[in-house]
């Protein structure tokens, strides 16, 4: 059965899952890398894009890399709102506009972005990105036709994840909470109390100063 997960959203410890303020340059707002700082030096995120201060093909091995590594096994297609596509809000007035990843996107998956405002599908490299005002259960049945009996992994931002959350279509939620404070920005569990109960629970802290937190649903 296909399952719907969440890898790798990165929180501060004031609850934090994305800064304020976003633009082209900053994606995460003010909070700009801090939050995805344990990720930066994996083996997997350099290995994919070839940045970092690690040769290519190497970067750092270990528990914080087995965790981004998990991300892509057995995805057949994703799901993200548009904030994670751009910054740009209203009507697509710059239809040029081809998401933050330049001409080859890491997802080489479909990609249903969640929009309320029409735009044509559009093709970068090996991803497909299908541009729909759908609800969650709308979108995750588009998604789940699109992946091929694998499974979907939702991408975010928190936003998008907290709707899927009270639509209980979630199966998998990897929560990394980075020790840093935010103060601002925009925030994962709110109005999501006793979330907890639906799902066990693992935690696992790493050198990097990261706790990694697993939920995973509870057999019916």
């Amino acid at each position: 059965m296909t399952k719907l997960r969440v890898h790798n959203l990165a929180m501060s410890i004031d609850g934090f899952a994305t800064g304020e303020g976003r633009t082209f340059e900053a994606p995460f707002g003010h909070a700009g890398h801090r939050l995805m700082q344990w990720f930066l030096p994996t083996h997997t995120f350099v290995s994919k894009t070839g940045h970092g201060d690690e040769a290519v093909g190497q970067g750092t091995r270990g528990v914080d890399d087995a965790f981004a590594a998990a991300t892509d096994v057995g995805i057949g297609a994703e799901i993200m709102g548009r904030g994670k596509f751009g910054p740009q809000e209203g009507p697509w007035t710059d239809e040029t506009w081809r998401g933050w990843w330049g001409e080859e996107p890491p997802f080489h998956s479909p990609v249903v972005v969640l929009t309320h405002h029409a735009r044509p599908d559009l093709t970068v490299g090996e991803t497909s990105f299908l541009f729909r005002d759908a609800s969650p259960r709308e979108a995750l049945d588009l998604a789940i036709e699109q992946a091929g009996g694998l499974d979907v992994r939702l991408g975010g931002g928190p936003t998008v994840v907290r709707e899927f959350l009270e639509a209980d279509l979630v199966d998998h939620l990897h929560i990394v909470v980075v020790p840093i404070v935010l103060g601002r920005g925009v925030r994962l569990w709110n109005g999501l109390e006793s979330l907890e109960q639906r799902f066990e629970v693992q935690a696992t802290a790493t050198p990097a100063g990261v706790v990694h937190y697993v939920f995973t649903r509870k057999p019916a």
